[in-house]
């Protein structure tokens, strides 16, 4: 990547060819309208104010590798009546011992009565396609783990937001967090978990811009190309990075801070990313900094849990017994696909079905779902992001319209992003219920474009998670088909955010109020042209400007 040479000439050329490219013809010519932000982006890609730059959220590895093992070989029997989850997990495991391959599931459908593994790096578990295997799942986390009460205390069931029926983790840490869960010790779910403090410091950061992709640290012997690392930031007592990830200015210095117990636990930010030069004290980065790197809030790179890469799920459904909804925050875990302490992984072409909670990413980084749907009964959380999820992709997906009506106190949240989680992106969705959930927890820097909903969810979070958006929070030609703003049209609710592109809303319904005072430094653009604005899909016209 030639982030460090384009020319501007070069840069705003790729960048009206991508605004352009989608219209043509005179009529085309005629209703195109290129938003004068994205004109302003293009010149400043990496430190705009409003835009982030996210155009190299996703898993960038293309290789498969080999069949290394079929499931029916380990004894798994698509009769939907035998228990085929201990041969699909020996036939991982296997994968695994093999340092890395695919693993095979015929067409068909296979029961399953247990949770299904991918613990080792380089393992894919593919099926014949989402409409040709199917697992059937007969029970739910609950019945399998056990109770996952919350760390926050109270009656609340973490598998509202935790823990898959196909889970990706790397294996070590996903048997430590089934032993805590047994244990009733309820564990932080993260790149270090409970022993955050525990972890080694490999070197120290000297100051360093958001947008940067260079650092200078004070010493490089333990880095290397290739190598994961995370960028660990403190705060300090006056909590000027959380103000930093609002945007800063008088209204984020105004908040307050102290009492969002939730929010200050998610500190330290923790950001993987992988080294890709170094040169003396000059280290270059897989991505740019997407915060600043300040003294005050000692910058430091450290190890951490080892990560899983390089692993995927493809071409199947997984279907649950059909139930009725839980109460809200009462699920028992009949959850879809979990992608956990996970950096270039990957679901594609994978349906859920009935589930409480359908897709997950939790402290997942640099992954990709790829046409994905849910599906069946209803979900309490379509899509989950939480606990510092960063640079994640989710494309061409679909949440399905409910087939049976909600039971009395349940709740619909949609494509949820909560926990500090920034630069994720939401693209070429259909959305036939929910709704674009933060979920507090001061999320920044996210992006949704090139989507369609029917904005009949709601967004939740307790007041203890702190605000709804950081700053940098990018809404890119919405189609509301209901008409209701909520959570879509945030222009007066997220801090220096952009809107652009998306069709006149009313606001009915549950209506916010901005969580910081004075000038939000917010735009709105083009409002009820969404039909014209170009470049029609924010992620990719930012992906092509550097390929």
């Amino acid at each position: 990547m030639n982030h460090g040479r384009i020319s501007r000439r070069t840069l705003l050329a790729g960048a009206t060819a991508v605004a352009l490219g989608a219209a043509t013809g005179p009529a085309a010519a005629a209703t195109t309208r290129v938003p004068s932000l994205w004109r302003e982006f293009t010149r400043t890609p990496f430190t705009h104010p409003q835009i982030p730059y996210v155009g190299r959220a996703g898993c960038r590895t293309t290789g498969r590798g080999r069949v290394v093992a079929d499931v029916t070989d380990f004894g798994a029997v698509p009769d939907g009546a035998t228990d085929c989850a201990p041969a699909i997990n020996r036939a991982i495991a296997a994968a695994g011992r093999a340092g890395g391959g695919t693993v095979t599931i015929p067409p068909g459908t296979f029961l399953i009565d247990d949770l299904i593994r991918v613990g080792d790096s380089n393992v894919v578990l593919r099926g014949a396609g989402s409409g040709r295997t199917t697992l059937y799942a007969t029970k739910n986390l609950t019945e399998l783990i056990g109770v996952y009460g919350s760390r926050y205390g109270g009656d609340k069931s973490s598998w509202s937001w935790a823990g898959g029926l196909i889970w990706l983790a790397p294996r070590a840490r996903l048997d430590s967090l089934v032993a805590a869960i047994r244990a009733r010790s309820w564990p932080f779910e993260g790149w270090t978990g409970n022993k955050r403090d525990e972890w080694t410091t490999l070197t120290t950061v000297e100051p360093a811009r958001q947008g940067s992709w260079t650092v200078t640290v004070a010493d490089a012997a333990a880095l290397k190309p290739g190598q994961l690392i995370l960028l660990r930031l403190d705060d300090d007592r006056a909590h000027t990075l959380l103000q930093h990830m609002a945007g800063g200015g008088p209204g984020p210095a105004a908040y307050s801070w102290d009492d969002k117990t939730k929010l200050t636990s998610y500190v330290p930010y923790e950001w993987p990313v992988r080294v890709t030069r170094v040169h003396g004290r000059r280290v270059t980065l897989e991505r740019p900094l997407p915060l600043d790197a300040r003294p005050e809030w000692d910058p430091r790179l450290t190890t951490h849990v080892q990560e899983l890469t390089g692993s995927g799920v493809e071409g199947l459904t997984l279907e649950a017994v059909q139930t009725p909804q839980s109460p809200h925050l009462l699920d028992k875990g009949y959850n879809g696909v979990v992608l956990q302490c996970a950096y270039d992984c990957w679901v594609d072409d994978v349906t859920v079905r009935h589930v409480d909670n359908g897709f997950g990413l939790v402290a997942a980084s640099a992954c990709t779902l790829r046409r994905t749907r849910v599906a069946g009964r209803g979900s309490h959380h379509p899509y989950f992001c939480r606990e510092g999820s960063h640079d994640n992709l989710v494309e061409d997906f679909t949440i399905e319209e409910r087939t049976v009506p909600a039971p009395p106190n349940t709740q619909l949240h949609g494509i949820n992003v909560e926990g500090l989680s920034s630069h994720n992106v939401w693209s070429r969705g259909d959305m036939r219920t929910g709704t674009f959930d933060s979920h507090r927890g001061l999320p920044f820097a996210d992006v949704r474009t090139d989507i369609t909903v029917n904005n009949d969810g709601r967004h939740g979070g307790d007041a203890s998670a702190g605000p709804l958006f950081g700053a940098r929070f990018t809404h890119w030609n919405i189609r509301v088909t209901n008409g209701r703003a909520g959570l879509m049209k945030i222009d007066g609710l997220a801090p220096w955010s952009a809107t652009v592109g998306l069709n006149e809303v009313r606001e009915f319904d549950q209506t916010d109020v901005p969580d910081f005072t004075g000038d939000l430094h917010s735009r709105l653009e083009l409002y009820g042209a969404t039909d014209a604005v170009r470049p029609r899909n924010l992620y990719d016209a930012q992906r092509a400007l550097f390929r």
